[in-house]
């Protein structure tokens, strides 16, 4: 926890201490590792709440005191979570009594978070099969990359336009968290939680395309980040992934959004080829 959080108990911040004690206590061992190496040092107080919001504890969605999040929408992102991450194998089906007696919810709430997953592109339904997560494929890894190498190069150039120094400021900040991780620094693994600590999500947000930020941090996100989680983030191109990320902040603040988008496609495009081999090699 970061010294100046505990010392500064009596600020917004500080007040949600106890929280943050009682959900470290419960985290699994990746989100525990993500609180440790990120911290909430320089975190906006909404920030803070929203991440607790989404923290999923044993296959339930850990509930923040005094929030109206309905059981469909927590079902909706414990369900996401665990899709995105392979605890819900690509390829397996969804037994909707199953689901039901685990988190003892109706069969109501929890069509309604079936659907939202399917409306995602995270679930698909079959006729006389049922609903299925989506398998992870190579033509629907091309379809998906090939879409988000032309717009994330487009909000890459948007970006340099628009930067901010308060944006360019928690870029670097967050690319400074990242360089932290242990698995990042031996080469085998370059791990981005979900959202504001996400690289391509942040880089979408400092577009100030509304369009481009519904299009790829909530329609295309989740099924993207499946690829990114289990295939491509445990990988040999950690550090070169890392350095690209590098280049591509310098690029914007340097206002050169030529540069950055052409720098954004080549990454995505070795981001796609290093997740093609991993798919050929596991077929």
């Amino acid at each position: 926890m970061p010294p100046s959080l505990l010392q500064d108990y009596h600020s917004p911040k500080g007040q949600l201490f106890p929280l943050i004690v009682n959900t470290l206590q419960v985290l699994n061992a990746i989100d525990l590792h993500f609180f440790l190496v990120y911290g909430l040092s320089g975190l906006k107080l909404s920030t803070i709440k929203g991440r607790l919001r989404e923290v999923s504890v044993k296959g339930a969605q850990l509930r923040v005191p005094g929030t109206s999040q309905s059981l469909a929408e927590r079902l909706f992102v414990t369900l996401r979570g665990e899709i995105v991450e392979g605890r819900i194998a690509a390829g397996s089906k969804i037994s909707e009594p199953e689901l039901a007696r685990r988190f003892n919810a109706s069969r109501g709430s929890l069509r309604e978070a079936l659907m939202r997953l399917e409306s995602l592109g995270l679930l698909e339904r079959r006729v006389h099969v049922g609903a299925r997560v989506v398998e992870l494929s190579e033509r629907g890894l091309l379809e998906l990359y090939e879409v988000r190498e032309a717009l994330e190069g487009m909000a890459c150039r948007l970006a340099a336009a628009h930067r901010s120094d308060e944006d360019l400021a928690e870029l670097q900040q967050m690319l400074d968290r990242h360089e932290q991780q242990e698995e990042l620094q031996a080469g085998k693994a370059y791990f981005q939680p979900e959202g504001d600590f996400d690289f391509h999500f942040r880089i979408v947000q400092a577009s100030k395309n509304q369009l481009l930020i519904d299009t790829l941090c909530n329609r295309l996100y989740h099924r993207v980040r499946m690829y990114r989680y289990q295939l491509g983030m445990p990988s040999p191109r950690a550090k070169r992934a890392f350095r690209e990320h590098s280049h591509i902040i310098e690029a914007i603040e340097a206002g050169d959004g030529e540069l950055a988008e052409l720098l954004m496609r080549r990454h995505i495009r070795a981001s796609r080829h290093n997740i093609e081999q991993k798919l050929t090699q596991d077929n």
